[in-house]
Order: structure tokens, then C-alpha cells, then sequence
């Protein structure tokens, strides 16, 4: 069984989306746990209309960790709220997961809205980038599958962390377990947070958020001003 764990904030525009695409999986093996952080719109309805467990979430690293103690499934699946799955993900998935005898994965990423160039600049910065380093520096977003007993072990995600604490987890998890990049499918994304704040902008910001943590560890200031739910508003 799969504990799917998306935390969310006011994401009654693109949660549906996920949940759809989850819905249309030719897989029904699976909880979805939705922890929520005081959505003030339709979110928590949503949530319990797609039959998802609602429970009291917080920052993005809170609400997965808030999910994976209540989880059932011996694998949690974490995922951002604006993703979306493409078809025959799990059977992919699980497959290559269980044929690489992995413990912890993440995938390569593509933005389902938008231009070509931005498929190309995804591949491009992200994709290649963390398939060059998938064996020196492991690297993690939008979506991680692991064992729930590594998830353990690892004491979860770290709060502590402002940014990229999604890649820190990764990085702990090579330590103790096997991690891999599985190359069979990728997850669709939003790119909002790129077009709010900018692609260049962004890039830079990330870019120098890779090098902290490479020269002095994990990001726990807030010099990169992350926000959570901040897309609609101007």
C-alpha cells in the first residue's frame, strides 16, 4: 500500500487536478493523506469530496511529516499539491522502484502548462543536472517515494530547514539506505512559482541555495525569502 502525502495551503485551484490524475491511475492500492495548513478557501472540501484524509498540517516539511505518522502504507509517496501524475504512473514507478531494489526515489520533472522552451530549460537545469549527480549528490522535488521504516530512521523531514528540504532528505537517505532517480516517468508541475517570481530570478536563487548547502550545509535563515501560498496574491 501506498500513504500518498501532499500537504496543501489554499490550493483549490490545483488540487483537483492531482487528485484527478491520481483517480485515473490504473492503481487503487492507495490512501491519500491531505495536511492541511488553515486553508481559508475550498481546499479541505476538495479533500474529502476525492475521499482524502484531512489532517492538521503546517510548512510543507510539518504537513509531510504530520502525514507520515498516520500512514498506513509500508511506502509514502510525498507530492506537492500542483502536480500531476501522467498516465500508467504507478505501474512504472513501482516497477522500476522494486527492479532497482531501491528504498528512496525521486523523479525528473516537466511543467504541464506552458512553452516548449520551458519543457527544454526543465530538462535542461533540472532534469540532467540531477541525473549527472544521481550517484555523488542526490537531489529531490515535488515528488519522493520511499519506505516508510528509511523515513523513520531518517526522523522524517527536518523543520528546521527553509529551503530544500526536500534535497536534504535525499541526501540523508543515500547515507543510510539506496536511493536512485527513476527514469521511467516523470511528474508534471506548475510553474507558477516561476512565473511569479521570475525564471531568471529563480534560477539564481536556487542556484545559490545549492551551493549553501554544499559549503555550509542545509538553508535554516530565511535569506531566500521562501513563502508558502503566495501565488495569487500581488
Amino acid at each position: 500500500m501506498i500513504s500518498i502525502i501532499v500537504p496543501t495551503l489554499n490550493e483549490e485551484k490545483y488540487l483537483p487536478l492531482l487528485l484527478d490524475s491520481i483517480k485515473k491511475q490504473n492503481f487503487s492500492d492507495y490512501e491519500i493523506i491531505v495536511a492541511d495548513a488553515g486553508s481559508m478557501d475550498k481546499t479541505v472540501e476538495i479533500a474529502k469530496r476525492y475521499g482524502c484524509r484531512v489532517i492538521k498540517g503546517g510548512l510543507p516539511a510539518k504537513g509531510r511529516n504530520e502525514g507520515a505518522k498516520v500512514a498506513k502504507g509500508d511506502l509514502l509517496f510525498f507530492l506537492d499539491a500542483d502536480a500531476v501524475l501522467p498516465d500508467n504512473f504507478f505501474e512504472k514507478t513501482l516497477e522500476e522502484f522494486k527492479n532497482k531494489k531501491l528504498d528512496f526515489a525521486s523523479f525528473g520533472l516537466l511543467p504541464y502548462k506552458g512553452k516548449k522552451i520551458h519543457r527544454l530549460a526543465f530538462n535542461l537545469f533540472y532534469n540532467n543536472y540531477i541525473y549527472v549527480l544521481e550517484k555523488t549528490l542526490p537531489h529531490a522535488a515535488m515528488g519522493i517515494l520511499t519506505r516508510k521504516d528509511v523515513f523513520s530512521n531518517l526522523n522524517g523531514y527536518d523543520e528546521t530547514i527553509k529551503l530544500a528540504e526536500d534535497h536534504d532528505l535525499a541526501r540523508r537517505a543515500k547515507k543510510i539506505a539506496k536511493y536512485g532517480i527513476l527514469k521511467s516517468t516523470k511528474i508534471f508541475v506548475s510553474d507558477r512559482r516561476l512565473r511569479k517570481e521570475g525564471w531568471s530570478k529563480t534560477a539564481i536563487k536556487y542556484l545559490f541555495c545549492e551551493l549553501h548547502m554544499i559549503l555550509r550545509g542545509p538553508v535554516r535563515s530565511d535569506i531566500f525569502k521562501y513563502k508558502f501560498d503566495h501565488y495569487s496574491k500581488k
